[in-house]
């Protein structure tokens, strides 16, 4: 269809979640930050986010955006945030397709004092810069400390400097390469999901 015939909407004209849902499924495919965190008084938390990718290379730096509690827990901050704001450390695990349904799972809204580790069944792993753990079952892991909190509108970014990166044997190609195929990455497509395969090149 050529653009000319193109549906166009205005932000003023429709409302958050609208345009919400427009953004989602036309920035794809994202990649998705399993996030782990840990409270100042030592409950662990898994959380995934797809508004996640690299924001400066030197230092290297990650970026997540989190945005308010919802369903059950509407009007609050999600654990994760107020985790990383008190205790200024987590980590971004990646998460491949064999790991989707716990990934999932660790997504459910649930009381402040519950551990996403074990609703997921993965295991947290002792990490060597941060005192929060990493997920031992993901193929790839970065520890960060937190750089800073930027409020923007309804969300928070996150700023991440990248203290340690984890890698499975099985999934490094060497010279600090690392193999697409072999671990898999899980893409987040509006709701539903996606492998990005077969890998291609262009020019």
């Amino acid at each position: 269809m050529p653009m000319s015939d193109a549906l166009t909407f205005q932000t003023a004209d429709i409302n958050e979640n609208d345009m919400y849902k427009l953004m989602i499924a036309s920035v794809v495919p994202r990649p998705i930050a399993w996030v782990s965190s840990m409270s100042k008084d030592g409950v662990l938390n898994l959380a995934p986010f797809s508004f996640f990718t690299v924001a400066s290379r030197n230092p290297p730096t990650l970026m997540i955006s989190i945005g308010p509690g919802v369903e059950a827990r509407e009007g609050t901050e999600k654990d994760t945030l107020v985790n990383i704001r008190e205790v200024r450390e987590f980590v971004i695990n990646m998460v491949p397709a064999t790991l989707g349904e716990a990934m999932v799972r660790s997504s459910a809204s649930l009381e402040r004092q519950c551990n996403e580790f074990e609703l997921a069944g993965v295991t947290p792993r002792t990490s060597q810069t941060s005192v929060v753990p990493a997920v031992l079952e993901a193929p790839i892991s970065f520890e960060l400390s937190l750089d800073r909190i930027i409020p923007l509108g309804t969300d928070q970014l996150i700023l991440g400097i990248v203290k340690c990166v984890h890698i499975a044997p099985n999934v490094y190609g060497g010279e600090y390469k690392i193999d697409i195929e072999a671990w898999r990455p899980l893409a987040s497509l509006a709701g539903n999901f996606a492998e990005i395969t077969p890998l291609f090149s262009l020019g």
